[in-house]
């Protein structure tokens, strides 16, 4: 019998003939207004790729496993190491709970110690205490102490027979990220460097053990964008190879010591392609070295500037699909940090969580089984090249100008933050950018948990008077939205908002579910009447509410006459409000209609302004 192969019942169709038809279906419209993705990186996405696409792509053709490493160091899996991190206040509940969640598929640990002056020999054979480092990934971060940790790293596995060529991990140290986090290092900029390439030096004997972390996640959480948290982050990389090469070190020896950290956001494949594009670009200025067969080593946390306090189990989407992204685009490791952090100490369960989320995309979901899933996918590998051209554009910039270190004594790093910073908080407070739960779809009876830590909620942090640099601030995009619902959930009484609706039925409908939505946002009990037969009647059951804000619903074309007659029979009991943003705003202002919500208003601030006039401290 003979075979026909499927695919040839349907005949080839070319780009041209889609976007005839796609032209077709736009009735005129400017495609490019329309349906090209404008974003935020400064780029365009076209709204779909096909494999001619791929013609000009020269990094298409390379393998898993080889230079320039866009694919991956792994050629045949994609496995990755789960890590939590525990803070190490008390040694031997540290060593209790490293053993708990190996126990548990943890297979990265975390070490970070609160108190340098407490890293002692006694105290770490505490800490290590039945750990077997040739099982697992080690990681210890100190703010200080690091050669007195190597040196104890080096007696204890002497004593233990322990194969140092088999123990990873690293004991991160980075001066230059803690410059940027904290405006000054301990000691002059130079004696930092000079302590790390000493490090470097030191820990020959541990192959496998990192002294060199790039904390790029913080420029992420702090509102750069995708492109700009890479180059910061390679710039700084460049960096410290400029500075190891001319301490002594050989290129290739700095270039193993090193280990990025990247933040992981909520755009799901670009932040996929963002890691591809990392390796890439880092095996490109590893060659400007001479080095050409190391490979970007890769640490993912999910995003903390996304993460809400309100509707706080959202957090665990946001973080599962930011895993999803890490873990596809090759990470070698990976921390999801439990959902409840922006506002308290994790627990049990928020940690179990965080751990569960890793296990099922492992053993459930079969993450670790493919290396670089998205090889050949037209979008993923086009995506890769947009963030990879728009990243060495900006990062050959801050090098013609003389490297990252000069860039941040000169403020133009940090000044690149803020404006994106400023950008990104912007858009979500004209919810051009959603957060679920907290800006868009809100349960506005929900109060703050009383677990909370208020302090951390509030996003201020302290610097010291003599900065040498001036350093970039993490923060949250929820946290004007959060300080309003505070102010709401600690007033004597919850202010109400009355939706008056009255005239055209679908305009009614529309604007009381969007002002439901706005008002919700503060954590304001909503009255939704319904429509009303008449403008009398709608005022009748708003003086009956009592509601200290009244937003009348109706269209455009009503508002003209209605609004002027519903303000001034409650303009003495209520704030009255008006859903949109009519044709007749202006005439409305000049009678006295002093309020106006609509898509483009800044809700934060709107919200605080009525916080003000209720009487409600922020």
């Amino acid at each position: 019998m003979k075979k026909e192969k499927l695919f040839d019942l349907f005949p080839p169709v070319t780009t041209e003939a889609w976007m005839e038809l796609i032209g077709s279906d736009l009735k005129g419209a400017d495609f490019s207004k329309k349906l090209v993705w404008k974003t935020n990186e400064g780029f365009n996405v076209n709204p779909f790729y096909r494999e001619e696409d791929l013609e000009n792509l020269s990094f298409t053709d390379t393998l898993p496993g080889c230079f320039p490493y866009v694919r991956g160091k792994k050629s045949e899996n994609n496995e990755w190491l789960i890590r939590q991190n525990i803070e190490v206040d008390d040694y031997a509940a540290a060593n209790e709970k490293a053993l708990f969640i190996l126990n548990r598929g943890v297979d990265s640990l975390g070490f970070v110690i609160t108190d340098p002056e407490s890293v002692t020999e006694s105290n770490f054979r505490i800490l290590l205490k039945d750990i077997h480092l040739e099982a697992i990934e080690l990681n210890i971060l100190s703010n200080g102490k690091a050669r007195e940790i190597l040196e104890i790293l080096l007696t204890l596995t002497e004593e233990n027979g322990t194969d140092r060529s088999k123990v990873r991990g690293a004991i991160e140290a980075d001066p230059l990220g803690r410059l940027i986090l904290n405006g000054k290092l301990c000691v002059p900029v130079e004696q930092g460097l000079d302590y790390l390439a000493s490090l470097t030096e030191a820990s020959a004997l541990f192959p496998l053990l990192r002294t060199i972390h790039i904390n790029a996640a913080v420029f992420g959480n702090a509102g750069a964008g995708l492109t700009e948290e890479l180059a910061f982050g390679i710039s700084m990389g460049t960096e410290y190879l400029s500075q190891l090469t001319s301490r002594g070190i050989p290129a290739e020896v700095a270039a193993s010591k090193i280990r990025f950290s990247f933040s992981t956001g909520s755009e799901y494949f670009p932040e996929i392609a963002k890691l591809r594009a990392a390796r890439l670009l880092w095996s490109l200025v590893l060659r400007g070295f001479g080095v050409e067969n190391t490979a970007m080593e890769i640490h993912s946390v999910t995003a903390s500037w996304n993460k809400t306090i309100y509707d706080p189990y959202v957090n665990m989407l946001r973080s599962t699909t930011e895993a999803m992204s890490a873990i596809l685009g090759g990470t070698d490791s990976l921390t999801v940090e439990p959902f409840d952090k922006a506002f308290r100490k994790p627990g049990v369960f928020s940690e179990r969580i965080a751990r569960n989320q890793q296990l099922i995309l492992r053993e459930e979901s079969y993450f670790d089984k493919v290396a670089d899933p998205g090889a050949g996918s037209y979008y993923i590998e086009n995506l890769t090249k947009l963030i990879a051209d728009k990243t060495w554009k900006i990062f050959t910039s801050f090098e013609e100008n003389g490297g990252f270190l000069a860039n941040i004594e000169s403020g133009e790093i940090q000044k690149r933050v803020e404006e994106s910073a400023g950008r990104r908080r912007k858009d979500y407070a004209i919810r051009k950018d959603v957060l679920l739960g907290t800006s868009q779809f809100p349960n506005n009876l929900e109060s703050v948990s009383p677990a909370a830590d208020l302090n951390m909620i509030s996003g201020k942090t302290d610097f010291d008077d003599d900065l040498t640099v001036k350093p970039v601030v993490p923060f949250r995009v929820s946290e004007t939205f959060d300080a309003i619902r505070i102010a709401v959930d600690k007033a004597p009484v919850r202010p109400s908002v009355f939706l008056l609706s009255v005239g055209n039925a679908l305009m009614c409908n529309a604007r009381a579910q969007f002002s439901a939505g706005f008002f919700g946002c503060a954590g304001y009990r909503i009255i939704d009447n319904g429509a009303s037969a008449s403008a009398e009647e709608g005022i009748r059951a708003a003086l009956a509410s009592g509601a200290g804000i009244v937003v009348i619903c109706s269209s455009d074309e009503e508002y003209a006459s209605l609004a002027p007659q519903i303000y001034s029979a409650l303009k003495a009991s209520a704030l009255v409000v008006v859903a949109g943003k009519p044709a007749c705003a202006e005439e409305l202002k000049a009678q006295g209609l002093e309020f106006f919500i609509h898509l483009r208003s800044d809700v934060p601030e709107m919200l605080g302004r009525f916080n003000e006039l209720l009487g409600i401290k922020m």
